[in-house]
C-alpha cells in the first residue's frame, strides 16, 4: 500500500508580493488509471515561474505554487500505467496534459496539442487547477511522466525537463550536428543549455552575449566561439550568410535590438528560432522583409518538446556526459531564487532540493 502524501507548496498568494511564497495545502488532480504520483525531490526555477509570479504572462490562479522541471519518487502508479513502478525516479516538465487522440498527439506532436494543459495556472476539465513542483508531490498521466537515467543527478535532470528540452527540440528539429554551424543568442539558463546540447550534438557553436562577465563562462561550457556584442556592433558583418541555425533565448527585447543583423547571419533558408517568451507586451523588434529576402531566411518558433524528444535528450545527456551550471538552494528559499532570476544574478540555473515532506 502507498504512502500518503500531503500536498503542500510554496504558494503566490499575493502578486504585488511575489517573492514572498507561503506555505498552502491544495487539492491534485483526481487519481486515474493512467496517473502516476510522485513524491518530489527538486524542482527548477525557470523564468517560466519568474513571468507567471510577476503575473507578465497575465493573471495567475491563486494561490499558486509555480514549477515545472521536476524530478522525484513514485510512489504510486494506476491500474493502467504499464510503463513506471513506486520507487522509480522519474521527472515532469511543463506540460502536464493533452487530448491524447489528435492528430498530433498521435505523431508525437503532444506538446503542440490545442488542448494542452500546463504543469501549473492550468486547468482540468472538472476545473482542478493544475499545481507545481515548489512542493511535495504531484500527479500526472504516464504521457508526461519521463524516466531519468542513472548517469544523470537528480538536480541536473530537473532543470533539463523544461530548460534542456525547449532547447534541445528546435536543436535536434533543424538539424543541429557535425557540419552544422549554431548560433546561440543570449546565455542564461536557457542559452547556456542550447551551447551545452549543440556541442553534444556536434555542432558549431558561435555563442553571442552583450554581458562581457559571462564570457569566460560560455567559453568552458564548451563554445566554439563567443561573441560580446556590446564590444563589436559589427559583429554581424563577419559572419554574414555563415550559421544554419540561430536559437534566441532571450526573453526581453528593445525596438533597438538589431534582429536584421542577425537573420544576416543565416546561411540559405536558414532558421531563426525563438525560444524565449517575453512578457506580453514586450514583442520582436520590428524587422522589414528586405531581412528576409537577400538569404531566404525563416523565422519561427518551438514549444518545449514532446514525450519522445526529451527520453532522446536524456539518452543524449547520459551519454555525453551534459553537465549544466547549476546552484542548488532548499526549496523554502525559492522566493529569493526568484527574486536573483530576476536580477539576473543566476549562473545559470536554480534547483531547489525538497525540505517540505
Amino acid at each position: 500500500m502507498s504512502k500518503s502524501i500531503q500536498f503542500k507548496g510554496y504558494a503566490l498568494v499575493d502578486p504585488s508580493n511575489w517573492s514572498d511564497l507561503q506555505v498552502r495545502e491544495f487539492k491534485p488532480k483526481n487519481f486515474e488509471p493512467e496517473d502516476v504520483e510522485i513524491a518530489i525531490t527538486h524542482c527548477g526555477v525557470c523564468g517560466s515561474d519568474l513571468h507567471t509570479v510577476t503575473q507578465g504572462w497575465g493573471e495567475s490562479k491563486l494561490p499558486l505554487v509555480v514549477g515545472h522541471e521536476i524530478v522525484g519518487t513514485v510512489t504510486r502508479v494506476g491500474d493502467k500505467v504499464s510503463e513506471f513502478k513506486p520507487g522509480d525516479r522519474v521527472g515532469v516538465g511543463a506540460q502536464i496534459g493533452s487530448c491524447l487522440s489528435c492528430k498530433r498527439c498521435k505523431m508525437d506532436y503532444e506538446n503542440y496539442c490545442q488542448e494542452s494543459i500546463e504543469t501549473y495556472n492550468g486547468e482540468y476539465p472538472d476545473g482542478v487547477v493544475t499545481q507545481g513542483g515548489y512542493s511535495t508531490a504531484i500527479r500526472a498521466h504516464e504521457r508526461f511522466v519521463f524516466p531519468i537515467p542513472d548517469k544523470i543527478e537528480s538536480r541536473d535532470a530537473a532543470s533539463m525537463l523544461c530548460a534542456g528540452l525547449t532547447v534541445f527540440s528546435p536543436l535536434k528539429t533543424y538539424g543541429a550536428g557535425p557540419g552544422k554551424t549554431v548560433g546561440i543568442m543570449g546565455i542564461g539558463g536557457l542559452g547556456h543549455y542550447a551551447v551545452l546540447f549543440a556541442k553534444a550534438l556536434g555542432a558549431e557553436v558561435y555563442a553571442f552575449t552583450h554581458d562581457a562577465t559571462k564570457v569566460n563562462d560560455i567559453k568552458k561550457m564548451g563554445a566554439d566561439h563567443v561573441i560580446n556584442t556590446s564590444e563589436n556592433k559589427d559583429f554581424h558583418k563577419d559572419l554574414s550568410g555563415q550559421l544554419d541555425i540561430i536559437i534566441s533565448t532571450r526573453d526581453t527585447y528593445s525596438p533597438q535590438t538589431p534582429l536584421g543583423d542577425y537573420l544576416s547571419m543565416l546561411f540559405v533558408h536558414g532558421k531563426f528560432i525563438s525560444v524565449g517568451i517575453p512578457n506580453a507586451d514586450n514583442p520582436l523588434p520590428q524587422i522589414h522583409p528586405f531581412d528576409l529576402m537577400p538569404n531566404g531566411a525563416l523565422i519561427g518558433g518551438s514549444h518545449i518538446g514532446s514525450k519522445k524528444e526529451c527520453l532522446e535528450m536524456l539518452r543524449v545527456a547520459a551519454e555525453k556526459g551534459v553537465k549544466p551550471w547549476i546552484e542548488e538552494l532548499p526549496m523554502k528559499e525559492a522566493g529569493t531564487a526568484l527574486r536573483n532570476l530576476h536580477d539576473n544574478k543566476v549562473r545559470y540555473r536554480y534547483v531547489l532540493s525538497q525540505d517540505l515532506a
